[in-house]
């Protein structure tokens, strides 16, 4: 990954939020970040600067002006940005205090429950964390058409609606506490595992996650976020663990010393906390979940049959076949794989599409000795992954199923 591209991601959402809430309009403010990205191709071959985000800022910020005054609609927004940035004080860019930080607030903008719940999570991933319509089209199992006609219409209905770019007053913070909560969480399950590149892990979103994450706790203190914040540091922890060499490396394969422990140890006193304080939830058990994966010292002390009562209670809170394939599979481990696989194929109809679906499948016939039926659902969950490293994977199961190298 060049340095520029790092930057991006890195960058990107911060970089966007505070544009957004200086222009007052999402296209504008990604165009102009695009083209400020673009000069930097072009400008940083023999020298990055400094403080790059600064830089960007500024550049996009010159740039987003100038679309303006050619569209003619820089008189009405003349006084607002002198306001914001007085044309006597440049804008320093070596200095980070140039480029305020204003990612809480686009979060809850793009949260508003004037917007559908698939158009705040996809307009959170596009904006703050800088996925391309490709990448969150993948991730909702839609065609990218679909997913650039649900981002159009969501900064439409914002731009009509007028929707206000701040954080909620605290009367209206709990009502929109989970729609956040909940993209938040999927911002971080993007990232552990991405849907599409190179990598299987995106560090940079699962930063941002769990940042955001413990910035709405200092908000809003609640047992749920403490929960959803366990859950993310406690599947956090093994990221160092999950690749070898840009491979995937499965759970039970994974070297446990790689573990982040302070992680786990944050994860555990969050989880605590929030099950003193409330009856678990949805994160709550998530959370416990993934504790219970986090004590076992080598892969065989694992307590598979607690994992399965975890996701029976997870089910009756949140009965979708997501929860459904991960509990099956909990059920292969707790019993066996020929018990489990009736669970998996039930869930066909819902999951044909999904890759995880038939590689599950797969795996559990390839553990039945049913090595032609396990053939083909590894090659099709190969088809449906557009994940370098789960491609890889996928394609050793094959080729330890056939044989060839």
């Amino acid at each position: 990954m060049t340095a520029i591209e790092e930057i991006f991601r890195s960058d990107w959402g911060r970089l966007l939020s505070a544009l957004i809430h200086l222009l007052g309009d999402f296209d504008v403010a990604e165009e102009a970040l695009q083209e400020a990205f673009a000069i930097a191709v072009a400008e940083w071959a023999d020298e990055i600067p400094r403080n790059p985000g600064a830089w960007l800022y500024g550049t996009a910020r010159h740039k987003a002006i100038d679309r303006l005054r050619r569209q003619s609609r820089f008189a009405e927004k003349q006084t607002e940005l002198a306001a914001m940035t007085p044309a006597s004080t440049a804008i320093d860019l070596e200095q980070e205090s140039s480029v305020p930080d204003e990612r809480l607030r686009l979060i809850f903008t793009c949260c508003h429950p004037a917007l559908a719940e698939e158009a705040q999570v996809a307009l959170t991933l596009r904006t703050l964390c800088g996925l391309t319509t490709e990448e969150i089209a993948r991730a909702f199992l839609v065609p990218v058409a679909t997913m650039a006609q649900r981002l159009v219409r969501a900064k439409s209905k914002i731009r009509a609606a007028t929707i206000p770019y701040r954080v909620p007053p605290a009367s209206e913070l709990r009502e929109r506490l989970s729609a956040v909560m909940g993209v938040v969480y999927l911002v971080f399950n993007e990232g552990y595992a991405a849907a599409s590149g190179t990598s299987l892990v995106r560090h940079d979103l699962c930063a941002e996650a769990i940042r955001l994450g413990r910035m709405l706790r200092m908000l809003m203190p609640n047992p749920e976020l403490d929960a959803l914040l366990a859950l993310m540091l406690l599947h956090d922890s093994r990221r160092h663990a999950r690749m070898s060499d840009g491979d995937l490396v499965l759970l039970a394969d994974q070297d446990r010393a790689l573990w982040d422990r302070a992680e786990i140890d944050e994860g555990h006193a969050l989880l605590q906390s929030s099950l003193r304080r409330s009856t678990p939830g949805t994160y709550a058990l998530e959370a416990a979940i993934a504790a219970v994966h986090a004590d076992a010292s080598v892969a065989s002390d694992t307590d598979w049959r607690q994992i399965v009562i975890l996701y029976d209670r997870l089910y009756a809170l949140h009965p979708t076949p997501i929860v459904a394939l991960n509990q099956a599979v909990a059920i292969s481990m707790a019993d066996d794989p020929a018990a489990a696989l009736p669970l998996v194929e039930a869930l066909e109809n819902s999951l044909d599409g999904y890759h995880l679906w038939h590689a599950t499948r797969a795996d559990l016939l390839r553990r039945l000795n049913r090595s032609n039926e396990a053939l083909a659902s590894y090659r099709r969950a190969f088809e449906l992954t557009a994940n370098d490293a789960e491609r890889r994977f996928l394609a050793r199961r094959i080729g330890e199923l056939t044989g060839e190298s």
